[in-house]
């Protein structure tokens, strides 16, 4: 049965939902290129963690929704190549029609299938892999398994980094965190959930991330000048949980 697809606008916002109330994303029709819902920015979160100005080059999204933030790398980083993962075709076309999806095949690559099938099948390597796939009802099935984690860290290069969005409201977020740990050898980070009950868990491949809480906002304050994005309050959060010892995180 394919997925529902809704469409609704509220106060300059419009809205994809899959046949409910539940959110699956957004977009300022007055800022298009911008992330609109706080889980989506936290996701970039994964930016600061490596100091290469040429990264990432190569990104892997799973899960397309409202196409926030396909559309943010878009903008952003002109030389990634982007490859998107989505199952539903209708998800693609709304994406398209609603919510300002580029048409541009020379740096987007829009696969419709499934993303457990295509991590665990393909030779390819990637920077960056982002995943935020959730169904009609707030499922993200295999998504979350261990195996799906360790496919990724499979598809992950020497620098590469995995971003993943968790719903902290189904009561199953440690079990997730502790999935992400198992397939990455404890190199995982949660951070604390937002008020919209998702949480950001970065993991990472390759190459060690040790950075202090000081660089990281240094991070942030130029990511910030380079594309508008502020991720200050989400590491003054990190910050306030005390999740890296002695202010130092470590991946």
């Amino acid at each position: 049965m394919a997925t529902p697809i809704d469409i609704s606008e509220e106060a300059g916002v419009r809205y994809l939902h899959f046949g409910s109330d539940w959110i699956q994303g957004a977009m300022r029709i007055a800022r298009p290129w911008n992330l609109e819902l706080e889980y989506t920015r936290e996701m970039m979160a994964a930016l600061l963690l490596r100091d290469n100005s040429s990264w990432p080059r190569k990104v892997l999204l799973i899960g397309l929704g409202a196409a926030s933030l396909i559309k943010f790398l878009y903008r952003n980083f002109p030389l990634a190549h982007l490859t998107v993962i989505e199952i539903e075709p209708d998800v693609v076309a709304a994406a398209r029609q609603f919510f300002r999806l580029p048409e541009d095949p020379r740096r987007i690559s829009i696969v419709i299938g499934d993303g457990m099938e295509y991590v665990g099948l393909s030779e390819r390597k990637f920077d960056l892999i982002l995943v935020d796939g959730y169904d009609q009802f707030a499922s993200s099935g295999e998504l979350d398994s261990e195996l799906f984690y360790q496919y990724c860290r499979k598809r992950l290069d020497n620098l590469g980094i995995l971003s993943v969005n968790l719903l902290t409201s189904n009561h199953r977020l440690d079990r997730s965190i502790s999935r992400i740990a198992a397939a990455f050898d404890d190199r995982v980070l949660a951070f604390p959930s937002c008020e919209s009950g998702n949480a950001i868990a970065l993991a990472a491949e390759g190459f060690p991330v040790e950075m202090s809480l000081h660089e990281l906002r240094e991070n942030a304050q130029s990511l910030r000048k380079e594309t508008g994005l502020n991720l200050m309050p989400c590491i003054a959060r990190l910050e306030r949980a005390r999740t890296c010892p002695d202010n130092l995180l470590k991946l």
